[in-house]
C-alpha cells in the first residue's frame, strides 16, 4: 500500500464524509455536472484525498450505488432462479402471484437504499450506471423466454410475440415501477402501486397469450 493511501484510510470519518457529501451532490447535480471541489470543500477535505481513495469522479459514484446495485440484480437473479426450478405446471399456475410477491419484497430494499436508487435512476448518466434498468430488463426477457419454454409455449418460435414487442412490454414495466422512487411516494403506497401495476402487467401478458391461443 502507497503511503497516501495509509494515511488517507487512517483518517477516521472522512471516507465516509466524503460519501455523504458525494450522494447529495450527485442528487442535486447528477453525475455529470457534480464537482469534486464541492464535494472535498462540503467533507472539509481536499479534492486529492478524494483520489486516494476513490480514483476519479465514477469511482466515487460507484463506491456510492454499486453495492445496492449489484445486491439488487443478485437478489433478482436468485427470484427467477427459484422460480424456474419448480416443475412446468407450478410455474404456469403460480407466475403471477410469485413475480407480484417477489417484487413487492424487493421494493423494500430499494426503500431501505432510497437514495442509492435515485442516484441509479436519475443521476447516473455517463456512468455505466445508467444502463441499470436495460441489465433488469434483459433478465426478465430472459426468464420469461425460459419460462415460455417450460410451459410449452411456442410463441416465440412461432413468431406471434416478438422479442422486440416484449422488450417494449418489460421496459415499460420497470419504468413505470421505478416511477415510485422518482416521485418520492412514501414506501406502503409504493407498495401498493407496484402491486397494481404487476396485477395491470401480468394481465396483458396473459391477455396477449389468450389471444393467441396459447391456453
Amino acid at each position: 500500500m502507497k503511503e497516501g493511501e495509509r494515511v488517507a484510510k487512517q483518517i477516521e470519518g472522512v471516507y465516509e464524509k466524503i460519501l455523504e457529501c458525494a450522494t447529495k451532490e450527485f442528487l442535486e447535480k447528477g453525475y455529470t455536472d457534480a464537482s469534486l471541489r464541492t464535494i472535498a470543500a462540503n467533507a472539509d477535505t481536499s479534492t486529492n484525498s478524494i483520489y486516494v481513495r476513490f480514483k476519479d469522479k465514477e469511482g466515487l459514484f460507484s463506491a456510492i450505488v454499486e453495492p445496492a446495485a449489484e445486491e439488487f440484480m443478485s437478489r433478482c437473479r436468485n427470484i427467477q432462479e427459484t422460480f424456474h426450478s419448480f416443475d412446468s405446471e407450478v410455474q404456469r399456475q403460480e407466475v403471477g402471484k410469485y413475480s407480484s410477491n417477489a417484487m413487492l419484497d424487493m421494493m423494500d430494499y430499494v426503500y431501505d437504499h432510497f437514495d442509492v436508487f435515485r442516484l441509479l435512476l436519475d443521476a447516473s448518466y455517463g456512468t455505466k450506471f445508467q444502463y441499470f434498468i436495460d441489465g433488469l430488463v434483459s433478465l426478465e426477457e430472459d426468464y420469461t423466454w425460459k419460462w415460455l419454454e417450460a410451459t410449452g409455449s411456442r410463441i416465440k418460435h412461432e413468431g406471434r410475440i416478438t422479442a422486440e414487442f416484449y422488450h417494449m412490454m418489460v421496459t415499460a414495466y420497470f419504468e413505470g415501477i421505478f416511477e415510485v422512487v422518482r416521485h418520492d411516494i412514501p414506501r406502503e403506497d409504493a407498495k401498493k402501486y407496484v402491486a397494481l401495476m404487476g396485477e395491470y402487467h401480468h394481465a396483458g401478458f396473459l391477455a396477449i397469450v389468450e389471444n393467441t391461443g396459447l391456453n
